[in-house]
């Protein structure tokens, strides 16, 4: 099996609030996770913002990743890095994030 057949697409979604609305510091802490993003195998990242309530975002991270790994998305939660990322965003955002993993058809 050669390595493209190997892998998967993806598309990460992250619905949350941001109560300040102050995209300027948002945008930072993306663009400074984008070495983490990686881990998820050849991602491109977007950060987008309601135009009719600008305290509302969805973070789209798009990835190409090992059949195998994908496939044990219970593993990958529990990673560490995962975990610390996790609460890094909790701590941002004192509402609810919404993820959801979206494939292409």
């Amino acid at each position: 099996m050669s390595d493209e057949e190997a892998k998967v697409r993806r598309t990460l979604h992250m619905r949350f609030t941001l109560p300040a609305g102050d995209s300027g510091q948002l945008a930072a802490m993306v663009k400074a996770a984008a070495p983490f993003y990686q881990m998820f195998g050849n991602a491109q990242v977007r950060l987008l913002q309601n135009v009719d309530d600008p305290a509302k975002f969805i973070q789209e991270i798009e990835y190409e990743a090992r059949e195998d790994w994908e496939l044990s998305r219970q593993r990958i939660a529990g990673d560490t890095r995962v975990q610390v990322y996790l609460q890094t965003w909790r701590t941002m955002f004192p509402g609810a994030i919404e993820i959801d993993v979206f494939q292409e058809v």
